[in-house]
């Protein structure tokens, strides 16, 4: 820098340049500018935000004329036929108003301190909450929040604001606003303890119930007034979520919000750590069971229908109109929706009248012929609480008296059932005696018995996915959200899973068709040997068909061929991907126990539907629905829209869909079970199809039947042009079934009456591209004529025809000729069959049909061989020892070793002799 005199003189020459101020004036003027500008703008948008602000306050609710009494309005269930089927309500009726001094000190500390700390120090609103609330939602990154409404706000959203039914952030913005501004005003006009009473009395408390007094009633059978620390800090919790903190339906949840409550209560001294200790001991919910087992609300029971509404309400009022858990409750039982269901209730009368009626539940035989009556009964539920004489409360449920039933008769699952509702009680006395002893007093008891076994059913219009009706059990429903066995339970699908997981995609994306044949035979994969259903005796000699193609594994429900299809064609992972795109949700991938034990569906079985968890009947039912409707799967659905108390649509609930099959395939195996429903036996053997019963006399019916192993379940999925339906039974505890044909009765009777005055149209004509072809049976190939239709079976019985008649999606009809049968020529010139030559005269020829096994199909037969089979899949390479004594059917007509050792050589004589006489021996004869 300079810092002589001459620089100090320019600087100073600078500083005072008219240019330069001239600059720096304009820089300031834009400056300034920009400030007034920022400054305009902040004090117009304060302005707005003022003037918008003040405007939602002025049309605020006036503090003058609040009522503070439930204003909810009664949510109306109807059926397709717009009739009401049910209404659902909070409880005004049981609501009953209590004072202030009435109420507990601990009831009204609880709910202080778990909802509102500083209630009693704040006017209305309290700021450190808000603060609180904003920091961890913003510290978490919106992840964690917690709400920061006081109990005046929260009363004020009760009885002014309809629980906060907003279906928008922006509605809810207002809410918000308006309820602060009123809870100020409120405070400044009302004591506190009158705020805290109206609060206390109108609180939705759950289970329908409103106030702390219907509530006391309802979960303690006794006054508000008498209630302990323990039960009080249990409907403390309710507040929040009346329905996750339910201490009925999850006492778990409610147990944990019960112990921070009181922790809270004792951090901010209201109670002792001893008081805390001996409340966290009480055993309260088990006296809430009790009471709940007691209160038999049989006048206003829900049907499974109404049941199922209840639960995908609450699910989709949150996810497809966005309100919290909470909120959806509050508006389903009092925001005065309309709800329109798909139940037909003239339907719904038919299926609850053939389910109920016990002359159906007779032991049927394989051909439906009737046998015993079954009905048994079983204790569904059973309390006992016991004070033994040195004090201690014991508690003993149902498994207690099974545990000891069966220790003291023996036996399985099954014979822990009576022939009588008085034998199960019977049974119970019994208990009671062996486990009581002197001094010790009963404080509760509760008994359920059901009967069984039981039934579930669901009727679909597959061209809409509405489900028309449901049964969810057997037997007089007698609680409300009970145990619905149509959609809450899984059991196993058994055969039903051959179409679904085995045939559907072999037909649709391989070159497989109805008339592939597999070989019945001994067969192991996995390290697990498939068996068939059917007795030995049933096929000669030792119960193996032989050669059998899809369409007759679907007819007669082949395990061993359905089996080895799904291995060869299809593999487990495409068969476990179908089965998701056919909508099921309960499938098991991959699942590691806590014991490190793997749990898996994509096994070889799971075409035979052996399953870790099972299917529910509701999404069976919607695959047939799949099938039934050219291929595409519909979401089934049980409302079709909900209108909110003004008539607005809140929900328009059009079903997804989505295409699974190709109609060509769906063609292919409604055909397929189509043959099924019908009498029909498998060639000369003892094998028919179970599904003949299902028949409907005048209308189109397919369906197939599915056992689980040991008799377990028994189903039978089926649909006509119409309807599709889905029936299971069996014993809840998993007992086997005596008879397996009593559900495809029932299915019938029901189906039938649905049905009476339909015409009907068929299942339609073959999709564009569907051809026919004539086949054989054995080879699925093109039959030979005088070959395959002269099979030893068609000749010994005319009604054993092996030639058929077959569909064929495009360009898979099969181009090539049977290789199964052989013709072979006899002469009998001898006396003997002798494999005739060229010499033989036609006169003394005879022919006879073979069958030919194919190489790839000889299992070893050598005694002690270990050979793996090449029929078994080399992704498992299972070794199979065969039984050398055991053959198929197939295998008794195959040419024996000794015919092909001996040929007719007798002509060839003839022509020797004639070569060297010159003359025939008839020539000579005739000479002599």
């Amino acid at each position: 820098m300079n810092y002589g005199s001459k620089g100090t003189r320019r600087a100073l020459t600078a500083i005072t340049s008219k240019k330069i101020r001239r600059r720096t004036g304009i820089s300031s003027g834009i400056f300034n500018l920009s400030i007034l500008t920022i400054c305009c703008i902040v004090i117009l948008i304060a302005s707005l935000a003022l003037g918008v602000y003040r405007g939602i306050i002025d049309s605020s609710p006036d503090i003058g004329d609040l009522e503070f009494s439930p204003t909810g309005v009664a949510t109306t269930i109807l059926d397709s036929d717009g009739n009401v089927i049910q209404t659902l309500i909070k409880s005004g009726s049981n609501r009953e108003i209590v004072e202030y001094d009435q109420i507990p000190k601990y009831l009204v500390n609880a709910l202080v301190a778990i909802e509102d700390e500083r209630f009693w120090e704040h006017k209305g609103i309290d700021s450190r909450g808000i603060l609180r609330a904003l920091f961890r939602a913003v510290t978490s990154g919106f992840k964690e929040t917690e709400g920061a409404s006081t109990i005046t706000q929260q009363l004020l959203k009760n009885a002014v604001f309809d629980g906060g039914a907003e279906s928008n952030l922006g509605n809810m913005l207002i809410r918000k606003l308006q309820e602060q501004h009123l809870a100020v005003q409120l405070e400044s006009q009302m004591d506190k303890t009158i705020i805290m009473q109206h609060y206390l009395n109108t609180i939705n408390l759950g289970n329908n119930t409103l106030g702390v007094q219907s509530a006391a009633q309802r979960y303690f059978d006794k006054d508000v007034s008498d209630l302990t620390l323990s039960e009080c800090a249990v409907i403390a919790a309710i507040t929040q979520n009346p329905y996750y903190w339910n201490p009925i339906k999850y006492p778990e949840n409610n147990a944990k919000r019960r112990a921070t409550i009181l922790d809270y209560m004792e951090e901010q001294g209201k109670i002792t750590a001893e008081q805390k200790k001996e409340a966290l001991a009480d055993d309260v919910y088990t006296r809430i069971a009790e009471v709940n087992a007691a209160i038999v609300e049989t006048s206003n029971v829900y049907s499974y229908f109404t049941d199922t509404i209840i639960r995908i309400m609450i699910d989709d009022l949150q996810t497809k109109a966005g309100y919290s858990e909470a909120d959806a409750y509050n508006l389903l039982y009092s925001g005065g929706l309309t709800i329109q269901t798909t139940l037909n209730s003239s339907m719904q009368a038919i299926i609850d009248e053939e389910i109920n009626n016990p002359n159906h539940y007779i032991n049927q035989d394989y051909y439906g012929s009737p046998g015993n009556l079954l009905l048994r009964y079983g204790i569904d539920s059973y309390q006992l609480s016991v004070t033994r004489a040195d004090g201690k409360t014991e508690h003993f449920m149902e498994g207690h008296v099974k545990l000891w039933y069966l220790n003291e008769y023996g036996g399985t699952n099954e014979d822990f059932l009576f022939d009588s509702v008085e034998d199960a009680e019977q049974c119970v006395e019994e208990y009671k005696k062996a486990l009581l002893k002197e001094g010790d007093k009963i404080i509760g008891e509760n008994l359920n018995v059901l009967i069984q076994p039981q039934t579930s059913f669901v009727l679909m219009d597959h061209n809409t996915g509405h489900v028309l009706a449901i049964s969810g059990g057997r037997g007089e429903k007698t609680h409300s959200l009970s145990l619905n066995r149509a959609t809450d339970t899984l059991r196993q699908p058994g055969s039903t899973f051959k179409v679904l997981a085995g045939f559907a995609p072999a037909l649709d994306i391989s070159s497989a068709t109805l008339a592939t044949t597999d070989y019945d035979a001994p067969y192991a994969v996995n390290g697990k040997q498939i068996n068939n259903y059917w007795p030995a005796s049933w096929v000669w000699p030792d119960g193996y068909v032989g050669y059998s193609n899809i369409r007759q594994a679907i007819i007669y429900s082949m395990n061993v061929v359905s089996t080895k299809i799904f291995m060869d064609v299809v593999q487990p992972q495409l068969g476990y991907q179908y089965l998701l795109n056919f909508g099921f949700s309960s499938l098991v991938e991959n699942r590691v126990s806590s014991d490190g034990k793997v749990f898996t569906d994509l096994t070889p079985t799971l075409c035979l539907g052996g399953l870790t968890d099972g299917v529910s009947n509701l999404e069976l039912t919607a695959a047939y629905a799949t099938i039934a409707n050219k291929g595409i799967y519909t979401e089934p659905i049980f409302y079709t829209k909900v209108l909110d108390r003004n008539g607005k649509i809140i929900i328009d609930n059009t079903p997804k869909s989505h295409t699974v099959l190709k109609e060509s395939t769906a063609f292919l195996l409604t055909d397929a079970m189509k043959e099924s429903i019908g009498v029909s036996k498998l060639f000369n053997t003892g094998i028919s199809s179970g599904s003949f019963v299902c028949e409907i006399p005048g209308m189109s019916v397919a369906g197939k039947t599915g056992t689980a192993s040991d008799n377990n379940d028994s189903w039978f999925a089926g649909y006509t042009p119409y309807y599709t339906a889905g029936i299971w039974m069996g014993y809840d505890d998993n007992g086997a079934l005596s008879s397996a044909a009593i559900s495809r009765v029932i299915w019938q009777k029901i189906m039938a009456r649905i049905h009476e005055g339909l015409s009907d149209p068929g299942f339609g004509e073959a999709p564009e591209g569907v051809t026919k072809a004539l086949v054989c049976k054995k080879s699925g190939k093109l039959a030979i004529e005088g070959v395959c239709d002269q099979d030893p079976r068609t000749i010994a019985s005319p009604n054993c025809t092996f030639v058929y008649e077959e569909y064929f999606a495009k360009g898979t009809a099969p181009t090539e000729y049977c290789d199964c049968h052989i013709a072979l020529t006899f002469c009998n010139a001898t006396g003997k069959e002798l494999l005739a030559t060229e010499n033989c005269s036609e006169d003394h020829l005879t022919t006879k049909v073979y069958m030919v096994i194919r190489d790839k199909d000889k299992l070893p037969v050598k005694e002690g061989s270990t050979e793996s089979t090449e029929s078994n899949s080399p992704i498992f390479g299972d070794e199979f020892v065969r039984d050398p004594n055991i053959l198929t059917a197939d295998e008794k007509y195959t040419v024996p070793e000794d015919v092909l050792e001996n040929e007719c050589n007798c002509h060839e004589l003839e022509e020797a002799t004639e070569d060297m006489t010159g003359e025939s021996d008839e020539e000579s004869t005739e000479e002599e």
